[in-house]
């Protein structure tokens, strides 16, 4: 039995969905003066304010970058440029207390010269002359954003008609060489994919309109989107065709045409030079040159060379395969290695593979010289052409950020550049992971950060983070906002590792997609109920937070489970999931979560969607809802029709929205400060008195 999806003009609450109307921003803005006139008030509200934005503005923060030519380039913040800079400065500088930089663009003046909130989305420097970049910016901290060119000679912006610029959209302008560009735009004349991003390619030539630009290729408007990555080193153009959200097809630019690799569409593909990396979410059987077949495991990671591939006789060599405890992270590219970073029982460990005669790839474990520990580690090549040294950033929860340089030779020796201050008395704090049951008997594992000497009478505040999408894994990560707000007070602070997420690989995540979403949302309760078995806490002393897929994952909480939780914190969120799909990116997020306008998909989907899923006769617990309303790609609709829903059931619910941001919420470290204190103090004015 199925039904059909209700009609968009069932929703009393649809005109908070039109972004920027009079009616919705006067609603915004009462409530989120209501809520900051309340929450300001809270005991400690101004100091955890203050303390917040101080970390986000230390000058003793890790300036991180990265080589381009003889430079180093990076952007920064601080309290005299709370937009940031960007700027450059050499090996040699970098490597003293107190470097020398060269700012290339001053972000903070450049919007008030235009009168413009413009925020920093990235930069591309010309190879190999290094004295043009590309440089993107959005208006408010948006998906959608510029492009215009910068004279790296003179500082000053390359004017039309010799430079290039792109008008404000979701989309990129990229390098192909000094007079052409690609440009991809979700404004071409072609128009959008049904999610909102681009779907031509175009080179275009210096000197020439944009209207004259060639195009390369085009997609289907069903499609999720089309992108080009061009490497300036090789020449070598490849087109990602994203078909949907787990399906792409690499496009290789040949004299002949375009040319699909022949991969499955559901594998990431990474091209370096001759060699092609593909990361497999399915299992695959490949056909040797010889003709024999040979079948890889879903999360193994293959290596082949490309013009092999391209001729049809690839032979496939296995340089990671998972088992049941291990999950391929990230991989990165040197001058002659694969680096890949891979997570047992959700712990980082670091190997290095080199290719060998004969298509072999040798494999040396280097977790063991780092000395990871409890520590998550971020690893990228510092030239992939040319070298075969490695940035290496590495984190804990109690373990402040550290930022050094490994080189790859006979032995592993990494040089310390940089290492972060504590930000927070972390004396007699513990981290230990545990492991929690979930309703279908799968064991779901969490960190716990708190006390060394915890209470076991279920006194202690406790707030529970999860996320559980999008294959995205939570690892161990040092975070100042949370120990100044809330693991100072001696207060305990959980991240789940549920379903959905990418901690134990792709079978992982696939046992929470569609129908199976609910398998995530066991997943955490069974965490917060373990919490509370454990003496940990007490339902009226626990709360949880998440933001995004994770404002789903809590708003379930809301209608779910709402006898599990004292206090939810739900920011930027997905809720309403009968419209998701015809809002901003939705459209590009029905092959993790489903289609609406299908009755069979609807039957299901309905069971997590909180907007349509909250029960009048049954209680829930306290909720704070927040978001931006420059969010254009989760829509500030699913937070606002969400709180007016608890309104006008009479539910304690509190609403606060940024006027820009994005989705990530805020554009600022004052900003910031604010987005995250404000919450903070949510959870102290309900979770400890």
């Amino acid at each position: 039995m199925t039904t059909t999806p209700p009609a968009a003009e069932q929703d009393p609450r649809l005109w908070l969905e039109d972004v920027g109307s009079a009616d919705a921003l006067g609603w915004v803005s009462e409530r989120s003066r209501r809520a900051e006139e309340r929450l300001t008030a809270v005991e400690g509200h101004a100091r955890r304010h203050a303390a917040i934005r101080e970390a986000l503005e230390a000058p003793d923060r890790i300036p991180l970058v990265t080589q381009v030519g003889e430079h180093l380039y990076g952007f920064w913040t601080d309290a005299e440029h709370p937009r940031g800079v960007w700027r450059r400065t050499t090996w040699d500088s970098y490597r003293t207390q107190a470097p020398e930089w060269e700012v290339l663009v001053d972000v903070d003046a450049l919007a008030r010269d235009e009168d413009v909130p413009w925020v920093w989305q990235g930069a591309s420097v010309l190879r190999p002359t290094h004295d043009r970049a590309l440089v993107h910016l959005s208006r408010g901290g948006a998906d959608a954003g510029t492009t215009r060119e910068l004279d790296l000679t003179t500082g000053a912006w390359v004017p039309a008609p010799e430079g290039f610029a792109k008008g404000e959209a979701k989309g990129r302008l990229g390098w192909r060489d000094r007079d052409h560009v690609f440009l991809v735009t979700a404004d071409d004349p072609t128009g959008a994919t049904r999610s909102g991003y681009p779907r031509t390619a175009r080179l275009w030539r210096r000197g020439t309109p944009v209207t004259e630009a060639e195009v390369v290729h085009t997609v289907d408007e069903t499609d999720l989107g089309l992108f080009v990555d061009h490497d300036q080193h090789t020449g070598q153009t490849l087109l990602r065709r994203a078909i949907a959200f787990y399906a792409e097809q690499t496009l290789v630019l040949t004299d002949e045409g375009l040319v699909a690799l022949p991969v499955p569409e559901s594998a990431d593909c990474s091209v370096h030079g001759d060699l092609v990396a593909v990361r497999l979410r399915q299992p695959w059987t490949t056909t040797a040159p010889g003709g024999a077949g040979r079948s890889w495991a879903a999360g193994s990671l293959l290596v082949a060379r490309l013009g092999d591939l391209l001729a049809g006789r690839a032979d496939w060599a296995a340089v990671f395969v998972p088992d049941e405890r291990s999950a391929l992270v990230d991989l990165t590219w040197t001058a002659s290695h694969l680096v890949t970073t891979a997570l047992v029982d959700v712990r980082h460990t670091v190997q290095v593979h080199s290719p060998g005669p004969d298509g072999t790839w040798d494999t040396r474990d280097l977790t063991d010289d780092l000395d990871l520990g409890l520590q998550t580690v971020s690893i990228s090549a510092v030239d992939r052409h040319d070298s075969d040294d490695l940035w290496l950033v590495t984190t804990g929860y109690l373990e402040p950020m550290a930022l050094s340089v490994a080189r790859l030779e006979d032995q592993v020796s990494p040089e310390p550049l940089r290492s972060a201050p504590h930000r927070f008395d972390a004396g007699g704090l513990e981290v230990s992971q545990h492991w929690a049951t979930s309703a279908d008997g799968t064991r779901v594992p969490y960190w716990q950060v708190g006390p060394a000497d915890l209470p076991a009478d279920g006194s202690t505040p406790t707030v529970l983070h999860g996320y559980g999408g999008f294959e995205h894994a939570l690892t161990p990560a040092y975070d100042p906002i949370v120990g100044r707000a809330w693991l100072a007070d001696r207060h305990v602070h959980v991240v789940a590792g549920i379903r959905g997420g990418g901690e134990f690989g792709p079978r992982w995540h696939q046992a929470a997609l569609g129908p199976r979403r609910h398998r995530a949302y066991e997943d955490f309760v069974a965490v917060a109920r373990d919490l509370v078995a454990r003496g940990v806490t007490s339902v009226e002393r626990l709360g949880c937070t998440g933001r995004s897929n994770g404002g789903l994952l809590v708003g379930n909480m809301v209608t779910g489970y709402p006898e599990d939780f004292g206090a939810v914190v739900c920011q930027v969120p997905l809720l309403d999931m009968r419209r998701y799909h015809l809002l901003l990116a939705g459209a590009s997020w029905t092959a993790e979560y489903g289609e609406p306008d299908d009755p069979e998909q609807w039957e299901w989907l309905q069971t997590y969607s909180p907007y349509q899923r909250l029960d009048p006769q049954r209680p829930t617990p306290p909720v704070y809802l927040a978001t931006s309303t420059r969010d254009d790609r989760v829509h500030p609709g699913h937070a606002r029709k969400m709180a007016a829903l608890l309104e006008e059931h009479d539910r304690d619910v509190t609403y606060w929205e940024n006027t820009e941001g994005g989705h990530g919420g805020a554009s600022t470290a004052d900003q910031w400060a604010t987005w995250h204190a404000l919450a903070w103090s949510f959870l102290h004015e309900r979770l400890t008195r």
